[in-house]
C-alpha cells in the first residue's frame, strides 16, 4: 500500500485547488516531471518490503458444513507440510525462506516495554505494516513513475499498526497519516551510521530513510508508547503480485472516478460508480489514490485502504483459494518475494503461524481507524499533528488492550507487584512538569499542583523537580528496581493514572513522576479507567461493514 507520490506532499490548506507541498516545504508537481529546484534524494535507500501477507482464497462461498471447513483448512496445512518435508519439497521450502528479506525490529536506542498478560497468560501482538515508495527496481520504477527519484531513499508512505488482542477476540488497526509531523528518535542503521534525534518536527514518512524500517518502528514507539512485536514492509511491485495472488477484491465508489488531472496528479485509477472487483495493478492504484477521494488528502486515502483491507478479509474467509495446493504455492511465492520482515518472522512457518493467529478474529470484531489529527498552520499548512487528547486516548486503548469496537474483552487487571507497597507516608516521589509541546510551553505550576494532590493523599515525601521541564506526550511514572514497583503503582492509583503508564527505567534513581501534555489542566487525571470509548475523530470502520463506499471528489469524476 505504498504512497502515491515521490515525496511527502499534501494539499495546502490555503489553496483549495489542490496544490501540493513537498516535505522540504517547496511545492512540486506529481508524476514524472521533476519539480523546479528539486533536491536529489539520498541514494542507497533500503528496498521496500512487506504487507500483512494475506492468505488468499477464491470468491466461492465456503461450505456451511463444519466438517467440510475442517477438511478445507486441513488441506491448507497439508500443503504447507508437504513443502517442508523431504527431498525437493524441503528444497522448495528453503527456497521460500530464502525469498524473505529481513531487518532489525528496531533501530532506536530505547528498550520497548513488555506486554501485560491477561488472565489466561496471553499477550497481545502488535504488527507495524509499512508501505514503501522505493523506486529501486525496474518493476517499482514502472509502477511508481517519478524518474527523478529512481534509486533514491524510500519513504514510509503507508503506516498501519495492527493490534491483535491478547485473547485473540478482536483486531484493531491504526493508520498514521504520512504527513504527520513529529520528532524522530535517534536511530542507528545496520551499517553503523547514526541518525541523531531530530530537533524539529519532521514528517513521519521520512523515518524509513534513517536506517530502514527499524527506525519507523522506533518512531512509532516514541510517539505512542505501544510495544511493537513485528513489522512487515511491501513495495509497489509487492502489492501488485500479492493482489494478483489474492484475487479480486470488491470496492465501491459513489460516482465515476478517474484519478488523473491535466497537470499529472493522480494514481490513474478509473472506475465506474458502484462496486468493482479489483486486483493487481488496479488494486495498487486504489491503495495509492489520494487525488479523487474526498478532499484529495492522505486522510481519504487511509479510508480507502481500510475499505480494501476489510473487503479483502471478507473475500478470503468466504473463498476456497487455500484448498488448491498449486494456488497456495503461488501465493507463498508472491508473499515471500514481496515481504521484508523483522528477524522474528524470517521463515514461512513463522508467517503461517502468525496468519493462524489473525484468523481467529471474526470480521465483525475488526476495527479500522486513523490517528485523530489536526491540520497545521503557516509553513506547515496541510500537514497534520496528533490531536491532543483524542490521539492519546486511542493509543492508550491499544496499550491497555481495550477493543476499539466498544465490546468487552477478556482482560485481567495489571499484575500485583511481587514487592508490596510501603506505607504512602514513606514513599519518596519526585514530580516534574513535562507538559511542554511543540506548540506550547510548560503549563505553569503543574508539577506543584500534582505534588499537592499526592501530599493530600498522604505522600508526605513528595518533592518538585524544577530543573527538568522536558516535554512528554503522556504522564508517566518511572521506578528503578523491582523493590519499588509496588510504591510506583501506589502513586499511580492515588492519581488515577493507568498502571500501564508505570514503567521500570534505569534513567531514574527513585520514583519519578512526569506530568505530561495530556494533563495540562488542573484536576483529576483526564484519561482514567472509565474512559474506554474510541474517539469519533478516529473514523472507526467495522470489518463487517459491506456498505462502505468512497466519496469521489467532484473534480475527478467523469
Amino acid at each position: 500500500m505504498p504512497g502515491e507520490e515521490t515525496r511527502s506532499r499534501v494539499r495546502r490548506g490555503d489553496r483549495p485547488g489542490g496544490d501540493v507541498r513537498r516535505g522540504d516545504g517547496r511545492d512540486a508537481e506529481v508524476g514524472d516531471a521533476p519539480a523546479s529546484g528539486e533536491r536529489g534524494r539520498r541514494a542507497g535507500g533500503h528496498r521496500g518490503g512487506a504487507s500483512a501477507g494475506a492468505r488468499g482464497r477464491s470468491g466461492r462461498r465456503a461450505p456451511k458444513s463444519g466438517k467440510r471447513r475442517v477438511l478445507r483448512w486441513s488441506a491448507s496445512v497439508l500443503a504447507v507440510l508437504i513443502l517442508g518435508t523431504g527431498g525437493a519439497g524441503y528444497l522448495y521450502y528453503e527456497h521460500l525462506n530464502g525469498n524473505i528479506k529481513k531487518g532489525d525490529l528496531t533501530l532506536g536506542d530505547k528498550q520497548m516495554a513488555d506486554h501485560k498478560a491477561n488472565a489466561a497468560g496471553q499477550t497481545p501482538l502488535n504488527i507495524l505494516l509499512i508501505g514503501s515508495d522505493a523506486r529501486d527496481s525496474k518493476a517499482n520504477q514502472k509502477l511508481g513513475g517519478a524518474k527523478e527519484t529512481f534509486g533514491g531513499t524510500p519513504l514510509a508512505d503507508v503506516q498501519m499498526l495492527l493490534h491483535l488482542s491478547a485473547d485473540r477476540s478482536n483486531l484493531s488497526v491504526i493508520s498514521m497519516p504520512r504527513d504527520t509531523m513529529l520528532k524522530m528518535p535517534k536511530c542507528t542503521a545496520p551499517d553503523g551510521e547514526v541518525f541523531p534525534a531530530s530537533t524539529r518536527d519532521v514528517q513521519t514518512n521520512e523515518s524509513l530513510g534513517r536506517g530502514g524500517p527499524g527506525c519507523t518502528v522506533a518512531t512509532w514507539y516514541e510517539l505512542t508508547g505501544i510495544r511493537i512485536d513485528h513489522f512487515m514492509m511491501i513495495d509497489f511491485a509487492g502489492v501488485v503480485s500479492m493482489a494478483d495472488a489474492i484475487g479480486g477484491v470488491p470496492v465501491c465508489v459513489d460516482a465515476n472516478i478517474h484519478s488523473r488531472s491535466a497537470d499529472g496528479k493522480g494514481s490513474g485509477l478509473k472506475l465506474e460508480k458502484g462496486t468493482t472487483s479489483i486486483k493487481g495493478e488496479q488494486a495498487l492504484q486504489w491503495l495509492r489514490t489520494r487525488y479523487g477521494f474526498e478532499d484529495n488528502t492522505d486522510l481519504g486515502r487511509a479510508k480507502a485502504q481500510h475499505q480494501y483491507m476489510n473487503s479483502m478479509v471478507r473475500e478470503l474467509r468466504k473463498g476456497t483459494k487455500l484448498t488448491d495446493p498449486a494456488k497456495l504455492m503461488n501465493l507463498a511465492e508472491a508473499a515471500t518475494e514481496a515481504l521484508t520482515v523483522d528477524k522474528g518472522l524470517d521463515t514461512v512457518k513463522k508467517l503461517y503461524d502468525l496468519a493462524e493467529e489473525f484468523k481467529k478474529v471474526p470480521t465483525k470484531r475488526i476495527t479500522m481507524s486513523t490517528m485523530p489529527n489536526v491540520y497545521g498552520t503557516g509553513a506547515n499548512s496541510g500537514r497534520v499533528y496528533p490531536k491532543a487528547g483524542d490521539a492519546e486516548q486511542l493509543f492508550r486503548m491499544v496499550r491497555d488492550d481495550v477493543p476499539l469496537d466498544g465490546k468487552a474483552s477478556r482482560r485481567k487487571k495489571p499484575e500485583e507487584p511481587k514487592d508490596p507497597s510501603a506505607p504512602v507516608g514513606e514513599i519518596a516521589v519526585s514530580v516534574r512538569n513535562g507538559t511542554a509541546t511543540d506548540a506550547f510551553g510548560p503549563a505553569s505550576g503543574r508539577a506543584g499542583e500534582v505534588a499537592d494532590q499526592l501530599k493530600n493523599a498522604g505522600f508526605g515525601r513528595t518533592s518538585v523537580d524544577s530543573n527538568n521541564v522536558t516535554g512528554v506526550a503522556r504522564t508517566g511514572i518511572l521506578y528503578p528496581s523491582a523493590d519499588l514497583e509496588g510504591d510506583a503503582q501506589a502513586v499511580a492509583k492515588a492519581l488515577g493514572v493507568p498502571l500501564s503508564q508505570v514503567k521500570r527505567s534505569t534513567d531514574v534513581s527513585g520514583i519519578a513522576l512526569a506530568v505530561g501534555a495530556d494533563w495540562r489542566e488542573d484536576g483529576a487525571y483526564p484519561v482514567s479507567k472509565g474512559t474506554e470509548k474510541t474517539p469519533d475523530s478516529a473514523g472507526a470502520l467495522n470489518g463487517d461493514d459491506e456498505k462502505a463506499c468512497m466519496k469521489v471528489n467532484p473534480n475527478y469524476t467523469w
